[in-house]
């Protein structure tokens, strides 16, 4: 309850440190299953020193809308796009609402349907709720990817799109875009790429070296990307990124905002008040780190996806659900069950709710907390088996 009096600052950190010590921190090397990460330093001082400008309300943060018309730009040119429209957003479940929403406002359909893969994000569940389009489920191949052939068989006349994932969240498998593309442009729909993950992580990777299917907009029937710089881009939580080809896509879901600062101004983001330094940030990281920042950090989080893998395969009583094709690693076990239990019990941020444990080569995520983790798993092996 709200005390009569106010508490000093001292009492109320003293309370939230009592209060959080339960919270597992990214700084601890303990957080293996999420795909977020510590903020960059850069950021937390872009956070402090901008934490009052509000992207909802433009006209009054005219500069910060430039920045975040920049970042949106940065993202389109990482993606193999000269012109891109959208938003620094919440995150990866409203940019794919948003993408869901333009599609539906752009066609002609009474009963809308969305083709998407059995290892889309929930998000798309919840923008089936929100805005009456019925799901249909494609089918996976043996290597977890979506059945291409699966997909073109449902299209119907009530297909508004097709989505295509780039780093999916239990596996970080990624799809044969470019065959989806093929399909998109051949039935004239458009495809959406959810790359909340992949889309920080796959550009780099191939200019590494790595072998992975294109995924963006260098493939014509693209015409949403969802790339969340709050996951490998080491911005600040929220910040998703929602970017379209076309200027339609947003013109489909712009409300109008009469009574701001800026006099007639249009929101396409579900959130009305947004934070701004978020979108400044991301920007700021972008120019701070450039492409070979970002590459170097997705070099070793790589480096470490497929040393790990080789570990897991060298233990009786776990396997690989399949080869890694991006900084994710999920294995299983007869006994994940037990496993997971004796793991969490030792502080370890993991989850097998999947049927397996996913491990996120997070920047936070170093090569001696994954040796400590295999240390504890080894042990636990030798008890449970």
């Amino acid at each position: 309850m709200i005390p009569k009096e106010g508490m000093s600052e001292e009492e109320v950190f003293a309370e939230l440190e009592k209060r959080l010590k339960v919270d597992l921190t990214f700084s601890s090397g303990k957080i293996l299953g999420s795909m977020c990460t510590y903020p960059h330093p850069l950021a937390q001082k872009i956070i402090q020193k901008y934490i009052d400008r509000n992207l909802g309300d433009p006209g009054l943060h005219k500069g910060s809308k430039e920045i975040e018309e920049e970042a949106v730009q940065m993202l389109g040119e990482l993606l193999h796009l000269k012109k891109a429209y959208g938003n620094i957003v919440s995150g990866g479940t409203e940019a794919n609402i948003l993408a869901v929403r333009a599609f539906r406002n752009i066609s002609d359909v009474e009963n809308p349907e969305l083709i998407l893969p059995k290892s889309a994000h929930f998000s798309f569940l919840k923008a089936s709720d929100l805005l009456g389009v019925k799901l249909v489920w494609a089918e996976l191949n043996e290597d977890y990817s979506v059945n291409v052939k699966d997909v073109e068989s449902k299209i119907t006349d009530n297909t508004i799109g097709i989505v295509g994932i780039a780093g999916t969240t239990g596996l970080g498998v990624v799809d044969d875009i470019p065959a989806l593309s093929d399909i998109a442009v051949d039935y004239g729909i458009p495809l959406h790429v959810d790359a909340a993950f992949g889309g920080f992580v796959i550009p780099f990777a191939k200019a590494l070296g790595y072998e992975l299917p294109d995924f963006d907009f260098k493939l014509k029937g693209v015409q949403s990307v969802t790339i969340d710089p709050h996951k490998m881009g080491m911005a600040p939580i929220p910040a998703g990124g929602i970017v379209f080809r076309r200027k339609k896509y947003m013109d489909a879901i712009n409300v109008l905002a009469p009574y701001l600062a800026g006099g007639k101004v249009f929101q396409a983001t579900i959130t009305g008040t947004r934070p701004g330094a978020n979108a400044i940030a991301v920007w700021a990281l972008l120019k701070h780190l450039g492409f070979e920042g970002y590459k170097r950090v997705v070099k070793e989080a790589m480096e470490n996806a497929r040393w790990f893998a080789e570990q897991i395969k060298s233990l009786r009583g776990v396997y690989l659900i399949r080869e890694p094709m991006l900084n994710i690693v999920s294995f299983g076990s007869k006994k994940l069950g037990k496993i997971e239990a004796e793991l969490k019990a030792r502080g370890w941020g993991i989850s097998a709710h999947r049927g397996y444990i996913r491990i996120v080569m997070m920047p936070h995520v170093k090569r001696e907390h994954l040796e400590e983790f295999l240390k504890d798993l080894r042990e636990i092996l030798r008890r449970v088996l």
